[in-house]
């Protein structure tokens, strides 16, 4: 059975390699994003809440406060990898720590990371920055704060655990990644069953 771990900050191109494998795999995709939220992106409705929670605490506690989201859906993580669908499954979210899937039972695990100015840029296309008011701007650059923590936290986790990195502005090496993951599916799959 094929299951594909990916993981990566926010705006790191999971979902997009998440869903090129699903595609080419013939095998169900899951975003940890559907299972739980942390806080909100700050875009495009702020509920005023998300803005309030921004606003008011340090860096350090937002990214902390993201990572204690992260654990209390871990059990929920691995046990959706147990119990993955017999045709594989490719999982991929920003809740897949590094030092969670080095202890999960997968085919591949990877992280996806990126230099602060290309996330720092992604964030700004995506939340269409030059378009927010200065409140929103501020929320933006928070969110942007926490994802770069987040980015360079992982990265050095995945260094730690051995799980493969990928950096996400290298188009050529995500292509020849999810090549090397489609070949790997199907040699597996015509391998037979070991008792």
């Amino acid at each position: 059975m094929t299951i594909i771990l990916i993981g990566g900050t926010s705006h790191t191109g999971k979902s997009t390699l998440a869903a090129r494998l699903g595609d080419r795999l013939g095998i169900d995709v899951m975003s940890t994003d559907k299972l739980g939220r942390h806080p909100g992106r700050p875009w495009p409705v702020v509920r005023p809440e998300v803005a309030e929670f921004y606003r008011s605490l340090s860096p350090e506690t937002i990214h902390w406060f993201l990572k204690v989201h992260h654990e209390n859906m871990r059990p929920r993580l691995g046990n959706l990898i147990e119990t993955a669908p017999a045709a594989g499954l490719v999982l991929e979210g920003s809740a897949l720590r590094p030092e969670y899937m080095a202890g999960w039972n997968a085919t591949a695990r990877v992280f996806l990371h990126a230099d602060p100015a290309f996330l720092t840029d992604r964030i700004r296309i995506s939340s269409q920055y030059d378009t927010l008011s200065t409140e929103a701007r501020a929320l933006v650059d928070v969110f942007t704060e926490r994802s770069l923590r987040e980015n360079a936290e992982g990265l050095e986790a995945a260094r730690r655990h051995d799980i493969t990195l990928i950096d996400a502005a290298d188009g050529d090496t995500m292509a020849r990644l999810a090549e090397s993951l489609v070949s790997d599916h199907r040699r597996l799959a015509e391998e037979p069953a070991k008792d």
